[in-house]
């Protein structure tokens, strides 16, 4: 199976009729996690920018290690190609697809590719936020952002879609903002350990957002912005949430303060 998008596809040189096409572009390495199945290209195609995706079979040790540990192997593209899809139904900003493919049907084998549009003038939020401490932003633009990553991580969660690697050095935001919600552009990208289910199960729900607790924790922010991240999440009031969510605010602060203590695990 091969997908392209209609752009992308009129502006190849020459045409992607297999999945071969795609392993043999040259381009950036941006990210080759050692030992991983996966590779990471930057490339330009008509003077744009893409990245493209590598996956190859993990093998049946790999896909064993990990049912045994009660975990879904991310086996190649076609997870992030399905969250991608997902987060466009939803509505929630995030990367613009371009092509997808696959080759057999052995998944301990299977080689696969996605490619996606490169975000132009973006900046995460980790480094928008890097110099809050010192520097507070307008009050109006941090409660935009605050509700904004609320309001997506609401949404994915009350859909059934987890993220498994919810910080906020995963959300990008769009260069030059002029400070309004309507302005607002946040898209959310490392999708490729996404799980789609019809419900999340809590454990997970609770990892989410412990992690982007954690991963927030050096933003400078106040205990009035957590509460209000809250109001947004929950769509309740405080009285309601501290009544009704007094297991998952605890969950949720010690998953936040065991990733502080002991480094982020491997899930």
């Amino acid at each position: 199976m091969i997908w392209l998008s209609k752009s992308f596809s009129r502006s190849l040189e020459h045409p992607w009729t297999s999945v071969a096409d795609a392993f043999r572009v040259k381009g950036e390495e941006f990210r080759n996690p050692e030992g991983a199945n996966r590779r990471t290209l930057r490339f330009e195609v008509g003077g744009k920018g893409y990245f493209l995706k590598l996956h190859w079979g993990v093998g049946w040790k790999e896909i064993l290690k990990n049912l045994l540990s009660v975990r879904l192997p991310v086996i190649g593209a076609s997870n992030e190609w399905r969250a991608i899809r997902r987060l466009e139904e939803l509505g929630v900003e995030t990367m613009h697809l371009e092509a997808y493919g696959s080759d057999g049907w052995n998944p301990a084998a299977q080689r696969s590719f996605v490619v996606t549009r490169e975000l132009e003038n973006t900046v995460s939020l980790e480094d928008y936020c890097a110099d809050w401490t010192a520097k507070p932003p307008v009050f109006a633009e941090k409660r935009y952002l605050i509700e904004r990553v609320a309001e997506m991580t609401r949404q994915l969660h009350h859909n059934g879609v987890n993220h498994r690697d919810l910080y906020i050095c995963h959300f990008l935001l769009q260069q030059p903002w002029d400070g309004t919600a309507e302005g607002l552009h946040l898209y959310l990208i490392d999708l490729h350990r996404v799980q789609l289910r019809n419900r999340v199960p809590r454990r997970w729900v609770v990892k989410d957002v412990g992690s982007l607790y954690f991963s927030a924790m050096e933003a400078g922010l106040t205990r009035r912005d957590l509460y209000r991240f809250l109001r947004t999440y929950h769509a309740k009031s405080l009285r309601q949430i501290f009544t009704r969510e007094k297991r998952f605010l605890q969950s949720t602060a010690d998953r936040a303060m065991a990733l502080k203590n002991k480094g982020i695990p491997d899930e």
